[in-house]
């Protein structure tokens, strides 16, 4: 989605609200200034993207331990 500068200062809370699901580009005279997005999204798209990769018996800790060892 793409908004004037002054779209984004005049209605600000509705926009942050927006770019937890999209990235808001922000424009001033016609140019793109800045982009408005969710902190967290790339990291949700990295975990989903790991679904089905690791074995369903998966221990942490063993993983740890395992690491320490090789070390």
């Amino acid at each position: 989605m793409s908004i004037t500068a002054t779209e984004l200062k005049n209605n600000l809370g509705k926009y942050l609200l927006l770019s937890a699901t999209e990235d808001i580009y922000i424009t001033k005279n016609g140019k793109i200034v800045a982009k408005l997005v969710n902190p967290y999204q790339d990291r949700v798209e990295a975990a989903k993207s790991l679904f089905g990769i690791l074995p369903k018996d998966a221990d942490v800790d063993e993983a740890r331990e395992e690491r320490l060892i090789a070390k």
